[in-house]
């Protein structure tokens, strides 16, 4: 009978004992939690302007890697929304302003000061360092975040570690995930249980339309 316990957990690792769960079963739920599971980043960005040391290029680097805290329950994937739109809605994408003003001697521009829309998409630490400026210089930037998943770019990725180790038991492994902080570590391995039994039923189907041709 296959069965899933919880060894360990906080609020960024969780451990569970899967048993009686082929192989590549096991090994596909790893794989989702890793980059399967849909989460934010910022993905958009216009650069009103720039005159820090750092080009544009690279603050959009910078900030398409922030970890952005996500909820799964009130925004949709952009291909899955019922706006059907190109540039988005309120419903598949959120709005983030960053204006650093003018500083009148050096300062390091973090996380708290980039803006969101919406107060539960936000980047999960106010203390992550994005640019520093010397005096008189500025950053203003408007970007908009959306729900990706890890296989299309790793600043999607849910998890920063999944791993599958095989115990001394028979028919046992140990699954541990470590999340980015976009979703906790439970949501992550619950949402990939859920895609894995979904495509599990998806293959079962297209076996079906074959085996009827």
């Amino acid at each position: 009978m296959p069965s899933l316990v919880i060894i360990s957990k906080d609020e960024r690792k969780m451990s569970v004992k899967i048993k009686g769960v082929p192989l590549e079963y096991a090994n596909a739920l790893r794989r989702i939690c890793l980059n399967g599971i849909p989460v934010f980043a910022i993905d958009t960005i216009d650069i009103i302007e720039n005159s820090s040391v750092l080009p544009d290029e690279g603050i959009a680097h910078r900030l398409g890697l922030i970890p952005i805290k996500t909820d799964l329950g009130r925004f949709n994937e952009p291909a899955k929304c019922d706006c059907k739109s190109e540039t988005g809605c309120s419903n598949c994408k959120v709005m983030l302003v960053l204006d650093s003003g003018d500083p009148d001697g050096p300062k390091t521009i973090f996380t708290d000061e980039l803006t969101s829309e919406d107060d539960s998409i936000k980047p999960i630490s106010d203390k992550i360092p994005i640019v520093q400026l010397a005096s008189g210089q500025r950053v203003k930037i408007e970007c908009y975040a959306r729900l990706g998943r890890g296989r299309e770019h790793a600043k999607w990725n849910s998890a920063n570690i999944a791993t599958l180790v095989e115990t001394n038991k028979e028919d046992e492994r140990i699954l541990t995930v470590e999340s980015t902080g976009a979703l906790n570590p439970e949501e992550i391995i619950l949402a990939g249980l859920e895609e894995l039994g979904n495509g599990i039923e998806e293959f079962k189907d297209m076996i079906e339309q074959l085996n009827k041709k």
